[in-house]
């Protein structure tokens, strides 16, 4: 049973592929030893995509952050150092006839809710792109 206790998790990661099996890895573990098991696959495949977006597309450090927040919302998210937004996901049809940018389509048709915001810290600028997955 899912803790009723809300808690985070952040890994940072460098600007390296490996960092999405890493990342991946790293959020199996942890939904698994919170006894959120149901949500591992597609929590994964979420991860992998925001995560993978973040390391290919800016050349800066990134985060993988995992929320939890009672009664049953997993917030997966990734933070890169480049204020730009996402490019606006395509169509999920249009998406299977694609080699690569299909990372937020899927993001779109797999969470329940997502988006990015603009950050700044320190005079650091970057964006947080998230999504959401409800416990059933």
């Amino acid at each position: 049973m899912p803790e009723n206790e809300a808690w985070e998790y952040s890994l940072y990661i460098p600007n390296d592929l490996r960092a999405v099996t890493i990342s991946r890895r790293t959020l199996r573990l942890i939904l698994t030893m919170h006894g959120l098991i149901s949500l591992v696959d597609v929590a994964e495949l979420l991860a992998a995509e925001l995560v993978s977006n973040a390391v290919r597309h800016t050349k800066g450090p990134a985060a993988l952050r995992v929320r939890w927040s009672p009664p049953g919302t997993l917030r997966i998210g990734a933070w890169d150092a480049d204020p730009e937004p996402p490019e606006p996901p395509i169509t999920f049809e249009r998406a299977t006839e694609l080699e690569e940018g299909r990372g937020l389509a899927l993001v779109r048709a797999c969470s329940d809710l997502w988006g990015w915001q603009p950050l700044s810290r320190f005079g650091n600028r970057g964006k947080y792109v998230w999504c959401e997955l409800e416990a059933a």
